[in-house]
Parts: C-alpha cells; sequence; structure tokens
C-alpha cells in the first residue's frame, strides 16, 4: 500500500517560518503531481500549492511570494516552505500525492492525515 504523512507544523509566531514535508511510502512506482492544502473548520479545503514530477510549481494568490514547495524525487518527499506567516495561515495542511503504485500501475490520489499549523498574532 501507499502511505502519505505530513509532519512540521506546529506552533510560531506571526512573521516566523515552518517547513512542512509531506513523505510518501509504500509500493511506489512513480509520483506524478504533489500539492499542498490547507482547510480550517467549517470551511472548504483549498489549494496552496502543487508541484509537478519535473518541477513545475503553482500557487495560491495567498501563498505566492511568501510560500514554496518543493520535492525531493529520489525520496518521494515534497516540501512546504513557509516564511511571513499570518494568522489567517492556521489551518490543518494537508498533502496530496498522485500516485502509481507497483501493483495497480494506476495513478491515485493520496492524502496525508494532515499536520496543524497555528500562527499566533
Amino acid at each position: 500500500q501507499v502511505h502519505v504523512v505530513e509532519s512540521g507544523g506546529g506552533w510560531v509566531q506571526a512573521g516566523g517560518s515552518l517547513r512542512l514535508s509531506c513523505a510518501a511510502s509504500g509500493s511506489i512506482f512513480s509520483i506524478r503531481n504533489m500539492g499542498w492544502y490547507r482547510q480550517v473548520p467549517g470551511k472548504q479545503r483549498e489549494l496552496v500549492a502543487t508541484v509537478t514530477s519535473g518541477g513545475t510549481t503553482n500557487y495560491a494568490d495567498s501563498a505566492k511570494g511568501r510560500f514554496t514547495i518543493s520535492r525531493d524525487n529520489a525520496k518521494n518527499t515534497a516540501y512546504l516552505q513557509m516564511n511571513s506567516l499570518k494568522p489567517e495561515d492556521t489551518a490543518v495542511y494537508y498533502c496530496n500525492a498522485d500516485v502509481t503504485s507497483v501493483w495497480t500501475m494506476t495513478p491515485i490520489d493520496y492524502w496525508g492525515q494532515g499536520t496543524q499549523v497555528i500562527v499566533s498574532a
């Protein structure tokens, strides 16, 4: 099976930085897109940033200039460097990975269980 696990969340003061990690593991053949999403209770999940297997990135307007998504294909891991954090960035951050396993040979979206980010004013 394939598992996606986020880490790196925590408490930080406004203006501070955090780096989130998203590690995919299991019988992985390849990973196409990886992305970070966030969700606040009572609101819909929203895209933060995505990165293709070739390194092409896409950012939500709220993340541009402050967040950087990257990936290490050899480690099946994606990162989200978050700088100049604001209280409105407080959310549970979820990682999504478009994974093709060696068993199915079919791309399937996998979600991590999320990591909490709390930014205090």
